[in-house]
């Protein structure tokens, strides 16, 4: 057994509680002190986890208790005694995501973080943990799921498990239960799946699948990677969607029919999404899991840790996920450049964008990404969506400015054996320095533009440099995501003019025909968005109020109403703020181009062609590194 020493036990499945010790060897002489991390790598919000430590108590090596003071929020100091020092917490078990910890009678789910303390001043030991199953007959058959390293504990069993020190500890989730297993191997190395939650999926076409992805990433960076095992730890709900990345595994949250379906052809949307979503938290394993800011090295989870790079390490994976998909064919060129249609689309219906840039959304991540409201739209732009969009830009920049010669695969494999593989942190300008290196020329002011600037990405410039267009147009309706060229009236200008000064043909820029209040309205009228500076708000309305009537009819849901309205309308609006009642006057505006979708261009160049097949399918060949 190490110096430090944890046990945990399912101690009240039916409470949601573990009960959790922690055994040092050598306590400090002047009274140790233990904390737990306030947040968890990869999800940047300080999320307490300290609130959910029920009770903590402590004892020496002769079973006599020791006095614990509770510091500040997250730390406890123990009275000075000799060692060893337990120290035993109850923590509840609620949370059904992949960042916390869960438990009931059908399984138990934790991230270290949330559960194991840590020893103040000896966060750098070896430590041991013993992994025990709950004594409830119901409980009986359960396995574990984990890539610690095990010191005793059978293959998928409990009992004994080693970490190199408290970093390595809470890097490694635990999913105990009756899961599913299904295994593959990519480049040599054994893979995992283990599924847990009722579904009807094709457990062996998912293995086969992400084979293939897995492979193609690996391929990126070349081999062998930087890991023995891999494990995808999936848990299947009935509606749920998460990923948190850790150093050899991921934790992953589904919907029940986001699994393939045994006999099922092709590749549904929702079985894509999973796959892309598995697919970005693999590539994690590589960026940011290694490939670090400087920000995060070492990690302090006792406060916020800073950095502008999020559009990076979160952006350029997002960007990679679906990549990846289509490089190893499994999906095709028509549905890749779908989903790059509905990315755009995503962000150019955030009002935020004009707003904030990807840097500063960045660094602002702790205080409002992870805090979304009704303002969130207006206020902040995504640095996982535009930053893939900037990753994409990035790309074809590159890729244009060297004559194909080079491209943001290269960037990668730069940052990998430049920072991830030695270990060393990414300082903040090094990735635009870098660009600027193998672009041969200063890209200063593509990430002026990019990366710190609010101005609208020029993407229709660049794709079509690969020979593909970009297209515009007015939403059909709130369940338009985009992607599809949809209904097309006839267009009644020769061209709309883009933000990057380029021009779209009028016939992929249809003019809107549709009107737009410019707020999100449910069935029932309570309105949960308002873009800035629509008709909506000039006319008073706010998120949280509740349309009951227009032109002195009950209200009736706005698809319909606007279906058979026009821009330039005038509406009788009375609605409810909290439970007063209120009238204004609405004037419907003209839907916004809004709406991208993205198709191959037929009358594409020779060179142009060439450009694209290179991008979609350029990845190095299996097992080798540039």
């Amino acid at each position: 057994m190490e110096r430090i020493h944890y046990l945990i036990v399912p101690a009240s499945p039916e409470a949601h509680r573990f009960e959790v010790t922690v055994q040092v060897s050598d306590p400090d002489p002047a009274g140790q002190r233990f904390w737990l991390p306030v947040w968890v790598p990869g999800s940047y919000l300080v999320r307490e986890f300290a609130r959910h430590v029920l009770s903590i108590c402590a004892q020496d090596g002769q079973g006599r208790p020791v006095a614990v003071t509770k510091v500040d929020k997250h730390r406890w100091q123990c009275a000075p005694c000799a060692g060893p020092l337990s120290v035993t917490c109850e923590v509840y078990a609620w949370d059904l995501s992949v960042r916390a910890a869960h438990l009931d009678a059908t399984h138990a789910y934790f991230n270290g973080s949330s559960v194991f303390l840590a020893v103040e001043g000896q966060e750098h030991v070896a430590c041991s943990v013993d992994i025990r199953p709950p004594v409830a007959e119901a409980c009986r058959g359960w396995r574990v799921a984990t890539t610690l390293a095990r010191a005793g504990a059978p293959e998928h069993g409990f009992g004994l498990y080693r970490a190199a020190d408290y970093d390595e500890l809470i890097d490694h989730p635990v999913e105990c239960g009756t899961f599913d297993l299904v295994s593959f191997e990519a480049h040599g190395v054994r893979h995992d799946i283990a599924v847990t939650g009722r579904h009807r999926g094709d457990l062996d076409r998912l293995a086969c699948d992400l084979a293939r992805a897995c492979t193609a990433h690996i391929d990126l960076f070349g081999a062998p990677p930087p890991f023995d095992r891999y494990l995808f730890q999936v848990m299947v709900v009935g509606d749920g969607y998460g990923g948190l990345e850790h150093r050899s595994s991921t934790s992953l949250l589904c919907s029940r029919d986001d699994l393939p379906q045994p006999g099922q052809a092709g590749t549904t949307d929702k079985y894509r999404t999973l796959l892309g979503l598995a697919s970005h938290e693999y590539f994690h394993a590589w960026n940011v899991k290694r490939i670090k800011p400087a920000a995060f090295l070492p990690y302090d989870l006792s406060r916020e840790a800073y950095t502008r790079q999020l559009w990076a390490f979160e952006g350029i994976t997002s960007y990679y996920d679906d990549l990846a998909l289509v490089r190893c064919g499994l999906v095709t060129e028509a549905e890749y450049l779908q989903v790059l249609g509905e990315t755009v689309t995503r962000v150019l219906r955030g009002r935020g964008r004009l707003r904030q840039s990807v840097a500063e959304s960045s660094f602002d991540a702790w205080v409002k990404f992870y805090r979304p409201d009704e303002n969130t739209s207006n206020a902040v732009v995504s640095y996982y969506t535009k930053g893939s969009l900037v990753a994409l830009a990035l790309d074809l920049t590159l890729r244009e400015a060297t004559g194909g010669a080079r491209s943001l695969d290269d960037l990668m494999r730069r940052l990998w054996q430049d920072h991830g593989a030695p270990g060393i942190g990414v300082p903040e300008e090094r990735i635009a320095a870098l660009a600027s290196e193998l672009a041969g020329r200063d890209l200063s002011a593509f990430f002026a533009l990019a990366v710190e600037g609010t101005d609208d990405l020029p993407l229709a410039t660049l794709l079509s440099g690969v020979g593909v267009r970009l297209g515009l147009r007015a939403a059909t309706g709130d369940a338009d995501k985009g992607g599809t060229p949809g209904p097309q009236p006839k267009a009644a200008a020769t061209e709309v003019p883009m933000a990057d000064g380029s021009a779209v043909p009028a016939a992929d820029a249809v003019p809107p025909a549709r009107a737009w209040t410019g707020a999100r309205i449910a069935g029932d009228g309570r309105i949960s968005l308002v873009h800035d500076g629509s008709p909506a708000q000039q006319a008073g309305l706010a998120a949280g109020d509740q349309v009951v009537a227009i032109d002195g009819l009950r209200f009736a849901g706005a698809e319909a109403l606007l279906s058979a309205s026009r821009p330039g309308r005038t509406l009788e609006v009375h609605a409810f703020r909290r439970d007063e009642l209120f009238q204004c006057r609405l004037v419907l505006g003209e839907a916004p181009l809004d709406t991208s979708w993205l198709t191959v261009d037929p009358g594409a160049s020779p060179e142009a062609t060439a450009a694209r097949a290179a991008w979609l399918r350029c990845a190095v060949p299996s097992g080798t590194a540039t």
